[in-house]
């Protein structure tokens, strides 16, 4: 089974011939930038079951100095995956195409929320990053 997500445009496309894991919510001043939202909504995978199905010439990268990233949408502005070191490290849950097949597992850097923010019960919320990171 695979999993396939697109852009807001339907420009860009991908595959995932895999699973993804350790779905978190980030609320850091950052994210909130990034995905022009609260938070954003991320589950990492296997960088060598991922593949650009349609549309990669149409990507543009962001990349901080840590060699972090991101890599979004040149025509409909749809952030689409983080990267490192110019590896698709994880996909943003909001353009998987249907069921991702994960679900949240914690919020990170919650310390950091928009104040105007509210955050469900029932999942582990920390103040910076995850355990262990």
């Amino acid at each position: 089974m695979s999993i396939e997500g697109s852009c807001f445009c339907g420009a860009v496309r991908y595959k995932i011939d895999g699973k993804l894991h350790d779905a978190r919510s980030c609320h850091c001043s950052m994210c909130r930038k990034a995905f022009s939202a609260q938070a954003s909504a991320f589950a990492f995978l296997n960088p060598d079951e991922f593949s650009w199905v349609a549309g990669e010439d149409l990507l543009t990268s962001y990349r901080s100095n840590a060699g972090a990233g991101l890599q979004f949408c040149s025509v409909c502005g749809s952030t689409l995956c983080g990267t490192f070191e110019g590896r698709v490290i994880g996909v943003t849950l909001g353009c998987v195409d249907g069921d991702p097949g994960v679900t949240l597992g914690m919020h990170i850097y919650v310390g950091s929320k928009a104040s105007w923010e509210t955050i469900p019960d029932g999942v582990p919320q920390y103040e910076e990053g995850p355990p262990g990171h």
